[in-house]
């Protein structure tokens, strides 16, 4: 059973606010205000952010929107760990879309995001078998996807392509909504990737994480 979000009314646990170019998504390479929300039910092989699982503080949701004030964009992305596990994310997202932000969200694809603001960007991930997690797929998802949302799958290996292919054709993702294909670096060639895609023409977008080109590991921490 999938973890319940946690509700703590007007108040979020959030392990770092930063300023940053977007790495990945349709927005790479716009400067964007990463709000990093602590905590998450998944514990997949690749993460990078495992930091995040933990710690932060609390803050109010007030203070969070005071922060932005500090940044010339009015792109925001709400990630983790996982926003939705906490309740009061729904009501920072509805809020940054009041102010007239244009906002993102980052989520595993574990917990539901028919509750999020039809606003809000969803960036919603499919785990693939190499990722450890494809059990807590919630492909109830599928159908709360707009236009506007995108499908991401991270790829370890060749296994984990051929599946995601699969995927994509048992639900007809790309009439959906945009997908997008990225693989774990250090774990699969991303020039195979690309030629993969290429060969059978998948309607995808490829992408590698900017923000690791860039800075390496240290990206937001």
């Amino acid at each position: 059973m999938a973890e319940q979000p946690v509700d703590n009314k007007g108040r979020l646990r959030i392990t770092e606010i930063f300023y940053s170019l977007q790495g990945e998504t349709s927005l790479s390479g716009l400067p964007t205000v990463f709000i990093r929300l602590t905590g998450c039910p998944l514990r997949c092989h690749y993460c990078d952010t495992e930091y995040a699982f933990s710690g932060g503080q609390w803050m109010l949701l007030d203070e969070i929107l005071a922060q932005l004030e500090h940044y010339n964009t009015r792109y925001v992305t709400v990630t983790g760990g996982e926003p939705l596990a906490q309740k009061a994310s729904l009501e920072l997202m509805q809020r940054l879309c009041d102010q007239g932000y244009q906002v993102s969200l980052e989520t595993s694809g574990s917990l539901s995001i028919a509750a999020v603001d039809d606003r809000v960007s969803r960036i919603v991930d499919i785990k693939t078998p190499g990722s450890g997690e494809d059990s807590k797929n919630d492909y109830a998802n599928i159908d709360e996807l707009q236009t506007n949302d995108q499908l991401k799958f991270v790829i370890t290996k060749r296994a984990d392509y051929d599946w995601a292919k699969e995927i994509m054709k048992q639900y007809a993702l790309d009439t959906r909504c945009e997908v997008l294909f990225s693989p774990v670096a250090d774990q699969i060639s991303a020039t195979d990737l690309a030629d993969w895609i290429l060969q059978d023409q998948l309607p995808v977008r490829f992408q590698l994480q900017l923000h690791r080109i860039l800075w390496g590991d240290t990206a937001g921490k």
